[in-house]
């Protein structure tokens, strides 16, 4: 069921951006999102990204030393959100680096945010051509262990995630 919710135009500038690693300079490599929050306008009419929820690549190793635990950080534990987050894994063979789109839809949310949310996921979504992985979380438990995204990436195969390892 669509909800009549629009995806408002930033959101698909902060998806692009984030998904073209074009050889961009350093300082524009710095700017780039790591991670970012999505919510709902307070009309719930449009898909917004959530001021100040987000990490930059160039905050890594200077204002934040493990972005997906600040990530985790950003998460409302009583509201659903959506969030991108551009993981940086190692299998036994290579290096890694994709985008995840994640529905946060915690046990504490109110029921009406909970529908709205889930009904306008495919708007978002259908935006976001090109993403290989998804993952609805219902509470911090199932997204405080970085063992779980590994495990979203490709299960076993992954050894290390943000550097560190599993």
């Amino acid at each position: 069921m669509a909800s009549g919710v629009t995806v408002n135009d930033e959101v698909i500038k902060v998806f692009n951006d984030m998904k073209v690693r074009k050889s961009s300079s350093t300082e524009d490599v710095k700017k780039r999102k790591k991670a970012v929050l999505f919510c709902l306008s307070e009309d719930k009419k449009k898909i917004i990204v959530e001021e100040g929820k987000w990490i930059l690549v160039g905050d890594i190793g200077e204002s934040v030393d493990d972005p997906y635990a600040c990530f985790v950080k950003l998460l409302p534990l009583n509201d659903c959100r959506y969030g991108l987050y551009d993981a940086t894994y190692e299998t036994k063979e290579s290096k890694k680096e994709d985008l995840v789109f994640i529905f946060w839809a915690p046990e504490g949310a109110p029921l009406k945010s909970k529908m709205i949310y889930a009904s306008s996921k495919d708007a978002i979504k259908k935006k976001f051509t090109g993403i290989k992985h998804e993952w609805q979380v219902n509470g911090l438990d199932d997204i405080q262990d970085r063992a779980t995204l590994a495990d979203k990436l490709g299960g076993n195969v992954v050894v290390s995630l943000e550097g560190l390892p599993l």
